[in-house]
């Protein structure tokens, strides 16, 4: 299981997680914890339950993961449908209660049914200190590809027809990783076989810390390239940076981001790939202004059309409160970031982040992530961009009566203009950490709902939406853990999925 690198990247109640916070990289089964709100935020058979655009069911621990996660730690990671009904989801589980070394799993939805998990085929032979498979990308029903780490080295894998395949290193990658330690963070597909990737290598050690690069890597015909390092990065980089967020419009046409940590302290990047060719990272424009305090950073990236994307991260202002930004992409050419719309006067915590973005057209978007009250207390919100103009953000509706010390979006999908869902998590009055879910109808959000059929499963109290994905409007999919117990003060963490179906009966 990979370990937390450099460039950002920290340990907080069990998540090895990047640029304080933002992107996921490897969840460690050894350190996992019931982590306070805090530490929390860093992020992560169907039974009706109404909610605005669509009906989620029950969720369920993944199946058959209940014979792979015998050590007691699992995690939805990632979760991509391609069509209503038609999706896939990955993430590890650990197979004894004496090893914590972690097995990377994928499963597939078909016809609205979720089939039975199994192990990465091949990440075993090059897994000596665990496995597990961070992202996947579906572009259609049955194909999709998906990357992660095993054994300290990234991998990707591909199913095609329905039939996922054999794990491969990054072809490449084994070059620049001098030091040992690399991940796939970020996969993104436009067509069955035509994907990029994007992810960090350790280029060497410095000062017994080992320094991180950022990598790509693109997919045609089904065939895996050559992975290559994010061009300018490394001029600007002694202290190391990462890919957290890749999306693809077309094949061959993608922009990335990250973060890279320069003289001057952490800063955010963009990078875009066309015809097939990846650019020269950039420096966000306006976030050299806006990054007083030296910690900026990347954290989602979606891209609705070739050249037109939009991104969202968070920086430092001068006081070193942390700022949630958006940035916006057009005919190529990325804009100035800016604080999101309405946070200022949210923030009175002064610590504020956007976790997630997501584009249905050009110019039409949703985001998600969590601000700060002046009682330390987070609170989750959402934000919409119309038109290409961002509007202002908002509490998530209903999480004030949820939320008793904290709260957060950590993924947003939109399949149609105003037609999205979100989840994340909220601490509840007993003290336990429950996972939610909103829909967003007619470009209205609706209220927040505790994730059905998780109060009977989440015994430990410790649960959260890590990924969301929709393919149609009402019709998503979603993924994260739960805690089926606590061992020795520890919650002992399940996977699970949920779907969302239309309904009638939808408001």
């Amino acid at each position: 299981m990979p370990v937390c690198a450099s460039g950002g990247a920290r340990k907080a109640g069990g998540l090895c997680v990047v640029a304080a916070g933002m992107a996921v990289v490897a969840l460690c089964p050894a350190l996992l914890a019931v982590p306070s709100a805090a530490a929390a935020r860093t992020r992560p058979a169907h039974v009706s339950a109404a909610g605005a655009g669509g009906t989620w069911g029950k969720a369920e621990q993944v199946p058959g993961t209940a014979a792979l996660n015998q050590g007691g730690h699992a995690v939805t990671l990632s979760v991509s449908c391609a069509a209503a009904g038609d999706c896939s989801a990955v993430g590890y589980s650990t197979p004894s209660a004496s090893s914590v070394v972690a097995k990377a799993f994928v499963v597939t939805e078909s016809g609205g049914r979720w089939g039975k998990a199994e192990e990465v085929l091949g990440s075993v032979a090059f897994n000596n200190s665990g496995a597990e498979v961070d992202s996947v990308s579906c572009a259609a029903a049955g194909d999709c590809s998906a990357g992660g780490s095993a054994g300290q080295q990234a991998f990707v894998v591909n199913q095609t027809g329905g039939r996922w395949g054999k794990a491969e290193q990054v072809p490449g990658l084994a070059a620049l990783n001098r030091a040992g330690l690399a991940q796939i963070v970020s996969v993104s597909c436009t067509a069955p076989g035509q994907c990029s990737a994007g992810g960090y290598y350790a280029s060497r050690v410095s000062h017994g810390l080992l320094v991180t690069q950022p990598f790509v890597v693109s997919e045609s015909g089904g065939t895996w390239g050559t992975a290559q390092a994010v061009r300018g990065a490394a001029a600007v980089n002694p202290g190391g940076a990462m890919v957290n967020s890749v999306s693809c419009a077309a094949a061959g046409d993608c922009s990335a981001g990250g973060t890279y940590a320069s003289r001057a302290g952490q800063q955010a990047f963009v990078v875009n790939q066309t015809g097939g060719r990846w650019g020269t990272a950039e420096q966000v424009p306006g976030t050299a202004a806006l990054n007083k305090g030296g910690g900026a950073a990347v954290g989602s990236v979606s891209c609705a059309a070739a050249g037109r994307c939009s991104a969202g991260g968070y920086y430092e202002n001068g006081s070193l409160f942390m700022q949630p930004f958006v940035v916006n992409e057009t005919s190529g050419r990325w804009g100035r970031a800016e604080q999101v719309p309405g946070t200022a006067a949210l923030n009175k915590g002064g610590t504020a982040q956007v976790d997630s973005v997501s584009c249905a057209a050009a110019g039409t978007c949703s985001a998600g992530g969590d601000y700060s009250l002046d009682n330390g207390n987070t609170e989750a919100f959402v934000v919409n961009e119309t038109g290409g103009r961002w509007g202002k953000a908002e509490q998530v509706p209903g999480t004030a009566a949820l939320n008793k010390r904290g709260a957060e979006t950590t993924s947003v999908s939109c399949a149609a203009a105003g037609q999205c869902s979100a989840g994340g998590y909220y601490l509840d009055g007993t003290g336990g950490q429950q996972a939610f879910v909103v829909n967003e109808a007619g470009g209205t959000w609706g209220k927040a709902e505790q994730v059905p059929g998780t109060a009977a499963l989440n015994k430990g109290g410790f649960a959260q939406i890590v990924s969301v994905s929709c393919a149609a409007a009402g019709r998503c999919g979603a993924g994260g853990l739960y805690a089926s117990g606590i061992v020795n003060g520890r919650p002992v963490t399940q996977a699970f999925i949920v779907s969302e179906t239309t309904s009638d009966k939808a408001h």
